[in-house]
C-alpha cells in the first residue's frame, strides 16, 4: 500500500469521496465548504512573501539587470500572442457549434440580482486609469495584506533594483538574508500541502452538493464545449509550443500531476503557485525567470480564462437571441483581450471579467450571466487547470527564449517524473545562479 503515501493518490481519492458525498448527501457536502475554503486561504497567505522573497532576492544577485526587462518583455510578447490564439479558439468554437443555440431566454425573466455582486466588482476596474492604479498599493504593507499578486511583484521588482544598487555601492547586501526567509515559507508551504486531500474533498463535495450534477445536464453543450475547447487548446496549440522549445509536454503534465488535482479539488490556480515556481525551478528554469513569470502570468497569461470569455459571450448572445454582426464579434474579440486583464487578484476573476466584457460591449444583456450563474464553478476548475498548465509551459518558453533553459536538466527530470514523498529539500536557497546556468542557443 506504498502507493496510498503519494499525494496525488491521495488527492485523487479525496475527490472521488468528495464527488461522492456531494451527489448523495448534498446538505452535508455544503456544510464542508470550509475545508476547501481553509486550505486556499493557507496557501493563498504564503504567496506574497514567498513571490517578494524570490522575485526581489533573484533580481538583486543578477549581474546583468537589463536581462529582468528583457526577461519581462519577451514574457509578455508571450502572453499576449497566445491569449489572443486562445481567445480566437474559443470564439471559432462557439460560431461553429453554436451552444446557446434553442434556448430562447428573455433576459427580463431572469434574476439580475443574482449577478449583481460581480457586476458591481466589475465596474471598479472599468477603465484603464482605474486598473493601473489598481496595481500601486496603497501602502507597503497592504499588497500584502490583501495578497494581490501584481502589487507584491511591483514591490518586489522596486526592492530588487533598490537591493543591487546598494550592492553596486558597496552596502550590504540583503538578497541572502531574504533567500533563507523565502525557505522558510517553502518549509511551512511543505506542511500546509499535506492537507490537499482534506481540502479537495471538502471543495469536491461542496461543488456537487451546492449546484448538483443535475445543473450539468442542463447546460452540459456549454460544460462540454468549454471543457472540449480547452482540452483542444492544451493538446494542440500548447502541445506544439512545448515541442518547439525542446520537451513533450505530455512528460510535463505527468511531472505536475499533483498540482493540477490539487487545482481540479480546490477550484483555484493560486493554489499550487508556490509549488509551480518550486517544480520549474528543479525542471532547469532558472529562479530569476520563474519568478518573474509565473506570478506576471497569473494576471496575464490567463490562457483558460479566455477560451471561456469568448466561448461564454457568445452563448449568451445565441441564448437570448442576440445577433452579432462580424464587426460586432471583432469588437467582443478587442474588448476581450483587454478584459482578460482586467480583474487580476480578485476573487470569481472569471465570472467578474465576463461581466466586465458584456458591459463594456453593451449588446448583450449583462442580466444574461445569472443562465450560466449555477455551472460556473464546474468551468471554475477547467479554466483554472488550463491556467496553470498554460503558465507552466511559459515559462519554460521563455527561459528557453533567454537561453537560460537548463536542458539536460529539464530532460533528466521529465525523464525521472516526481519523487513520490513531497520533497524535503529547500527548493531557491540552493538553486544555480542565473550566470551559472549554461548558454542554450535561442531557438
Amino acid at each position: 500500500m506504498r502507493f496510498l503515501k503519494s499525494l496525488y493518490v491521495q488527492v485523487l481519492i479525496a475527490i472521488a469521496l468528495g464527488i461522492i458525498l456531494g451527489a448523495f448527501q448534498p446538505h452535508l457536502g455544503v456544510a464542508l465548504k470550509p475545508l476547501g475554503d481553509a486550505f486556499v486561504r493557507l496557501i493563498k497567505m504564503l504567496i506574497a512573501p514567498i513571490i517578494f522573497c524570490t522575485v526581489a532576492g533573484g533580481i538583486a544577485r543578477m549581474s546583468d539587470l537589463k536581462a529582468v526587462g528583457r526577461v519581462g518583455g519577451r514574457a509578455l510578447i508571450y502572453f499576449e500572442a497566445v491569449s489572443t490564439l486562445a481567445l480566437l479558439v474559443g470564439l471559432g468554437v462557439a460560431l461553429v457549434f453554436k451552444p446557446g443555440a434553442g434556448f430562447n431566454i428573455n433576459p427580463a425573466t431572469l434574476d439580475a440580482k443574482a449577478v449583481g455582486a460581480y457586476v458591481s466588482q466589475a465596474k471598479q476596474m472599468a477603465s484603464a486609469p482605474d486598473y493601473l492604479l489598481h496595481l500601486i498599493p496603497d501602502t507597503f504593507v497592504s499588497a500584502f495584506a490583501a495578497g494581490d499578486i501584481l502589487q507584491v511583484l511591483l514591490l518586489a521588482i522596486l526592492a530588487g533594483f533598490a537591493m543591487a544598487a546598494m550592492e553596486r555601492a558597496g552596502g550590504a547586501t540583503l538578497a541572502p538574508a531574504l533567500e533563507k526567509i523565502g525557505a522558510l515559507f517553502f518549509a511551512i508551504i511543505r506542511i500546509v500541502v499535506r492537507a490537499a486531500p482534506i481540502g479537495a474533498f471538502g471543495a469536491m463535495a461542496f461543488t456537487i452538493g451546492q449546484y448538483g450534477l443535475g445543473s450539468l445536464v442542463r447546460l452540459a453543450a456549454l460544460v462540454g464545449c468549454v471543457y472540449a475547447t480547452s482540452i483542444l487548446f492544451v493538446a494542440v496549440v500548447l502541445g506544439l509550443i512545448a515541442r518547439v522549445a525542446g520537451f513533450s509536454l505530455w512528460r510535463f503534465l505527468l511531472y505536475i500531476r499533483e498540482e493540477l488535482l490539487i487545482v481540479l479539488g480546490a477550484s483555484s490556480s493560486e493554489a499550487v503557485l508556490p509549488q509551480l515556481m518550486d517544480k520549474l525551478e528543479r525542471l532547469g528554469a532558472p529562479r530569476a525567470v520563474t519568478g518573474l513569470v509565473v506570478p506576471a502570468g497569473y494576471s496575464f497569461n490567463l490562457d483558460g480564462t479566455n477560451i471561456y470569455m469568448t466561448l461564454a459571450t457568445l452563448f449568451l448572445a445565441q441564448a437570448t437571441n442576440t445577433h452579432l454582426s462580424l464587426t460586432q464579434e471583432l469588437t467582443l474579440l478587442g474588448v476581450a483581450m483587454l478584459t482578460s486583464k482586467g480583474a487580476s487578484g480578485v476573487t470569481g476573476a472569471g465570472f467578474i471579467t465576463l461581466a466586465l466584457t458584456l458591459g463594456a460591449v453593451g449588446t448583450i444583456p449583462v442580466a444574461a450571466m445569472a443562465l450560466i450563474l449555477g455551472v460556473d464553478r464546474f468551468m471554475s476548475e477547467c479554466r483554472a487547470l488550463t491556467n496553470v498548465i498554460g503558465n507552466g509551459v511559459a515559462t519554460l518558453v521563455v527561459a528557453r527564449w533567454e537561453g537560460t533553459l537548463d536542458r539536460a536538466k529539464l530532460t533528466e527530470a521529465l525523464r525521472r517524473g516526481p519523487s513520490l514523498q513531497i520533497s524535503s529539500e529547500i527548493p531557491y536557497a540552493t538553486a544555480p545562479e542565473p550566470s551559472a546556468v549554461p548558454s542554450i542557443p535561442t531557438p
